[in-house]
């Protein structure tokens, strides 16, 4: 029992900005189902209007979202949104639009977390998933798709991660930090797909929160520790996928390149301050 208080103890003593290893990537076997044949589209535009309204694209190079000043009304047009994500019949989607369909729906069900529960300094202040030591939001099961409960690590973990096995989806999703990934000014769809995955792989990769040298070390965001096996076998690997998406002098730094050096993220609040 003394050895559990002191280990409860200095869990909870761990600042913000230190998480714990993300979970592996486990597939539920029955998110695979989808139909190769199916022409149905899905109608994202309220996600697409709420991005126009309040995404701010800040001279920093990181999109951001001024929770405080978002209406009552457009908070109730999100929940809508979400509630009509829930009504629909998944498995009979083709591949492109459920990829775009889980993208769009973990991005707007992180979005209402924080509204929900704004104003906090960091997503991980949100603790509202159950365990003992469980942290942020991300356990929760916050909404129902096909008649089951899902929380945001099962959207990540059960079903992007394991069914796409695509790196870039790492760049798609927006936890509502500094450090994150950019939350995309468009919704996903079947046609942007593509275009969007392969951007913000770029975008991120060019950035400093993602990748960037002190000195002669390398320094990259602890996504690519978090989720290294996405990224490959080993540092080569990782670097080797770092060039695929590198600017012209980044690529050229890392071509000496052969292990990482430190890892960094910022958990702070994606949020746009008031002066």
């Amino acid at each position: 029992m003394k050895n559990f208080l002191i280990s409860l103890l200095i869990f909870l003593s761990l600042p913000a900005g230190v998480a714990s290893a993300a979970p592996k990537a486990e597939l539920w076997p029955v998110w695979q189902a989808h139909d190769p044949a199916s022409v149905q589209a899905l109608d994202h535009q309220a996600w697409q209007d709420f991005l126009d309204t309040y995404l701010v694209q800040s001279p920093d190079g990181i999109n951001r979202l001024p929770y405080g000043r978002v209406s009552l009304l457009d908070k109730k047009r999100l929940a809508a949104y979400l509630r009509r994500l829930s009504q629909v019949l998944v498995f009979g989607l083709n591949r492109s639009r459920q990829q775009a369909f889980w993208i769009n729906l973990y991005n707007a069900l992180t979005v209402k977390v924080i509204l929900d529960h704004y104003p906090v300094k960091s997503i991980f202040d949100i603790n509202i998933s159950p365990g003992w030591f469980a942290r942020g939001p991300w356990a929760k099961k916050l909404i129902k798709v096909e008649g089951r409960k899902l929380s945001l690590d099962d959207i990540e973990h059960r079903i992007l991660r394991p069914i796409w096995k695509d790196p870039r989806v790492h760049y798609s999703l927006n936890c509502a930090s500094l450090g994150c990934p950019n939350l995309s000014s468009e919704a996903f769809t079947k046609g942007n797909l593509e275009r969007l995955l392969e951007e913000g792989a770029r975008d991120y990769i060019n950035h400093l929160r993602g990748v960037h040298f002190a000195g002669e070390k390398l320094v990259v965001s602890s996504i690519f520790k978090w989720f290294a096996s996405d990224f490959g076998a080993d540092s080569k690997a990782l670097v080797t996928h770092l060039k695929k998406y590198s600017e012209a002098n980044l690529r050229k730094r890392l071509q000496a390149v052969t292990k990482i050096s430190a890892y960094e993220y910022d958990w702070r609040l994606n949020d746009v301050e008031i002066e």
